[in-house]
């Protein structure tokens, strides 16, 4: 008998089952692919790989804003992706460490759930106190017709593209799509975003994700929204209003949640085709059963779902725990990155709620001119009109993502502008500008 039994090894999963098993519970880890799942393998670790040498093969391009002469940059797409895999080895083999010191069991195959308390894996039966569903998400297929034409890749086929296509189109504006239009443009390829809704970054907060799309449009991509896509003939692309060729059709239409073949109609879990019906301590609907991570369709990112398991674990050993969402930071990482936590001003309108804010360019921090030659960027902090409580903080610009967790500590511990203003930053950092919006609310209080 387990004490605990995780379905799955992505973030939400191994971290959860590291640390049961670091608490001194007997835990099994039931994984039928990758250990790591998506993110480590095919997701948010390859993809900044990729970035990275974008990033690289951009500076050396530009080499001369900074003084340095370099020769006419080649990309070697066979070497990006060579880069890529050794990163993702070391990474899985540092995952299966931490398991095997914590004492947990690992079990290769499919699990389906047999009952409240038990798994079941191809012929073999385990029994389990609890059971944790952290089976992830998949790239999302939508509706149209065409979408299985040999040109259309999906967010993992097209990690491993040996070749820098002349022309890429990129069905969807989020976050997947709009960090490889970044990828690929930088490379020099011909990309186009379709996007069905009225702007991209469409979770981001208004004002951030228009000057993404402009800061996107300069460095040559093309992006078209409010324009749905009703069907794929071979490399072409149809859409509202037009069509276009390309090489290569990303679709990348967001990520569905793995709940088929689990048994969960059987023991009698709550869900739909959004996710599993999970509270913000982790508990289903059924005793004994609980789930994090992506299969729950709340908060599809890797460090949501490590939080969600812990959440979970301490809750289902007697201490309690919950997630508050609002303080999970977000990133875009494109090229500026785009990095979010906390109500958007939409949001607060929509709500009702009185607000103030302080807006700065990124350039009031030396650190950033230093390191963007030529960049722009902006940051956006939202407080309560009434007690100064920091309520969202919206940044575009690179290096956003390297301070965001700050701002979501003074969302999380509900600090005031007039408190924050309180805490020294180092200098120089981009993180800078966070303290000048909130100094300039701090005023406001006053």
């Amino acid at each position: 008998m387990y004490d605990l039994i995780v379905i799955g090894a992505g973030p939400g999963g191994y971290e959860a089952a590291g640390y049961a098993g670091r608490m001194g519970k007997k835990v099994a880890l039931i994984e039928k692919q990758w250990i790591g799942g998506t993110c480590l393998n095919v997701g948010c670790i390859p993809t900044k790989a990729f970035l990275k040498s974008a990033q690289v093969f951009s500076e050396c391009k530009n080499a001369a804003a900074y003084g340095v002469d370099v020769s006419p940059p080649q990309i070697r797409m066979p070497a990006v992706i060579e880069r890529k895999n050794r990163i993702v080895g070391t990474l899985t083999r540092g995952v299966e460490g931490m398991l095997k010191r914590s004492g947990v069991e690992v079990i290769r195959g499919c699990a389906k759930l047999a009952g409240r308390g038990a798994v079941q894996v191809g012929s073999e039966t385990y029994a389990g106190r609890n059971i944790l569903i952290a089976t992830g998400s998949r790239p999302a297929v939508p509706p149209i017709p065409g979408i299985d034409s040999p040109a259309v890749l999906d967010s993992t086929s097209v990690l491993d593209l040996a070749e820098v296509p002349r022309k890429l189109a990129i069905i969807g504006g989020g976050y997947i799509g709009l960090e490889f239009a970044g990828f690929f443009a930088a490379l020099g390829t011909e990309v186009t975003v379709i996007e069905m809704l009225p702007r991209v970054a469409a979770g981001m907060d208004s004002d951030i994700a228009n000057r993404l799309a402009q800061a996107l449009k300069k460095s040559g991509v093309e992006i078209k929204t409010g324009c749905a896509v009703q069907s794929i003939d071979g490399n072409t692309v149809h859409y509202e209003g037009g069509s276009v060729c390309a090489d290569y059709i990303l679709n990348a239409t967001g990520r569905a949640p793995v709940v088929e073949d689990l048994g969960l109609e059987a023991v009698g879990v709550d869900f739909d085709r959004k996710g599993i019906k999970a509270s913000d301590r982790g508990a289903t609907n059924v005793p004994g059963i609980w789930a994090c991570g992506d299969v729950t369709g709340r908060r599809l990112l890797a460090h949501a779902a490590t939080r969600e398991g812990i959440v979970a674990v301490n809750n289902m050993f007697g201490k309690p725990d919950r997630l508050r969402y609002d303080s999970i930071p977000s990133v875009i990482y494109t090229h500026p990155e785009a990095a979010s936590v906390g109500a958007t001003e939409d949001e607060l309108k929509q709500r009702g709620i009185e607000y103030r804010k302080a807006t700065v360019p990124m350039g009031v921090s030396g650190r950033f001119l230093v390191e963007n030659e030529g960049g722009s960027g902006l940051l956006k902090v939202l407080a309560g009109a009434q007690y100064g409580e920091i309520l969202g903080v919206h940044a575009l610009g690179d290096f956003s993502s390297e301070f965001i967790v700050a701002a979501a500590a003074l969302i999380e511990l509900e600090m005031r502008a007039s408190d924050a203003a309180g805490i020294v930053f180092p200098h120089p950092t981009v993180s800078e500008a966070l303290k000048q919006a909130l100094d300039e609310l701090a005023q406001q209080e006053s």
